[in-house]
C-alpha cells in the first residue's frame, strides 16, 4: 500500500493519539509512531510515552511524537518492520521475532542460558554490540534503543508444569523462533502467533499454554485464562524476546543535526538501562493480578531447573549452526553477547 493511500485510510485513528502534549502546529516534526499493544499497556505508559515526552522536550518543542497503538495505523504485526522500512510510519516499536530471520545477530540474546533473567544487563549489552555486530541487522532503519522483556515465563490454562516431560505434545505459543526451539528441545509444538491474539487462542483451546512475562497479564487480562504461572529456581526463564524502537533511516537522515540530537540525547546507555528496570518492575504487577484471581504461582526447585537447563542446552548450539550456516560469526556472538551480560550482571 502507497504511503498516501495508507495514511488516508487511518482518519478514524487520530484520535488515539489525542495523549501528545502539543498541537502538530506548534511543531515543525511530527512523527508517528506505530505498535501492536494496547494503549493502557505497560509498554506504552511506561516506556513509550516517557521516551516521546524527552524527546519533545530535548528538541524544545519542535517535535511532536503521536503513538499509535494496537495498529491503529492498519496491517498486522508483523507488517511492522516493512511498514517502517518502506517509511509508511516514521517510527515502530516492534517485537523482532514477528519477522523470522531479519535479525539474526539481535537473536542470540533470546537465547536460554545466554539471557540471565537481568533485563538491565542484556540491554546494556544490546547496546554496546550495536555499532560493531548489530547494525546489519537494521537495514533501511536507525535504531533508537533496543531491549528485552523479563523472560519468558510458563503460562498454563490447565495443566502445571514441574518437568520438562510434562510440556511434551503440548501446544505453546511463542513469537519467535528461537522460542520455538526452546519448546520443541522440551517436547512441545510451538505455536507462533502475535501477543494480542493469545486470549482468543486460550479461550478457544487452540493453545494450551504460552512463554510470555508477566507483566502483559493485567493487559491481555490472562488471568481469567489461565491456572497456573512456572518459573525456574530463583526467577529463571526460558530465554526471552528481543524488541526494536526503530525509525524510517531516510526520515532520520533528513533530519537536522539538533533534531536528531534531541533523540540521541534521549536514547543513550542509561535509558536502555532503564528501560530494562521498568520491565523488571511490573512483573510483579502481573503476578500480583494473577494471584489475586485465584492462579497459582509455582516456583522450580534446583533440581527440576537443571533438568531443564539439560534439556535445553542443545537451543544454543542449534542457534550457532543456523547463523554460522548464513555466514554469521555464532559462536562469537554467543561468546561476546555473555561477556557482556556477565559484565553488567550486577546492574539492576
Amino acid at each position: 500500500m502507497k504511503r498516501r493511500e495508507f495514511l488516508a485510510s487511518t482518519a478514524v485513528a487520530l484520535p488515539l493519539a489525542a495523549f501528545a502534549r502539543r498541537s502538530a502546529r506548534a511543531a515543525e516534526f511530527t512523527f508517528k509512531l506505530h505498535h501492536f499493544l494496547p494503549a493502557q499497556s505497560p509498554a506504552q505508559r511506561n516506556m513509550l510515552e516517557p521516551w516521546a515526552r524527552r524527546v519533545e522536550e530535548l528538541s524544545g518543542g519542535r517535535v511532536k511524537i503521536e503513538i499509535y497503538p494496537s495498529m491503529t495505523l492498519g496491517g498486522r504485526p508483523p507488517e511492522l518492520v516493512q511498514q517502517v522500512r518502506d517509511g509508511v510510519v516514521d517510527l515502530i516499536w516492534t517485537v523482532n521475532g514477528y519477522t523470522p530471520g531479519q535479525f539474526p545477530r539481535t537473536e542470540v540474546f533470546e537465547l536460554p542460558f545466554v539471557y540471565r533473567n537481568n533485563p538491565v544487563a542484556t540491554n546494556l549489552a544490546m547496546h554496546d554490540m550495536l555499532r560493531e555486530w548489530l547494525s546489519d541487522d537494521y537495514r533501511g532503519m536507525e535504531v533508537m534503543f533496543l531491549h528485552v522483556h523479563a523472560g519468558q515465563a510458563i503460562h498454563m490454562r490447565e495443566k502445571p508444569v514441574r518437568r520438562p516431560e510434562d510440556l511434551r505434545g503440548l501446544r505453546m505459543r511463542i513469537p519467535t523462533r528461537t522460542g520455538a526451539w526452546v519448546l520443541e528441545a522440551l517436547g512441545a509444538a510451538p505455536v507462533a502467533m502475535p501477543v494480542p491474539d493469545v486470549p482468543q487462542a486460550l479461550q478457544k483451546g487452540v493453545i494450551d499454554g504460552m512463554l510470555l512475562p508477566f507483566e502483559i497479564i493485567p493487559s491481555l487480562r490472562l488471568q481469567q485464562l489461565v491456572k497456573y504461572l512456572i518459573e525456574l529456581e530463583n526467577g529463571t526463564r526460558l530465554g526471552t524476546t528481543t524488541f526494536q524502537v526503530t525509525m524510517n533511516k531516510a526520515r532520520w537522515d533528513s533530519l537536522p543535526p539538533d533534531i536528531q540530537k534531541a533523540f540521541r540525547d534521549a536514547s543513550t546507555a542509561e535509558w536502555w538501562a532503564e528501560v530494562g528496570r521498568r520491565w523488571w518492575a511490573e512483573e510483579k504487577v502481573g503476578v500480583d493480578v494473577a494471584l489475586k484471581a485465584g492462579v497459582q504461582h509455582i516456583g522450580l526447585g534446583a533440581e527440576e531447573t537443571a533438568a531443564f537447563e539439560t534439556a535445553l542446552e542443545p537451543v544454543v548450539e542449534r542457534w550457532i549452526a543456523e547463523v554460522e550456516g548464513q555466514g554469521l560469526p555464532g559462536r562469537e556472538l554467543v561468546k561476546t553477547a555473555r561477556e557482556l551480560i556477565a559484565k553488567y550482571s550486577d546492574r539492576t
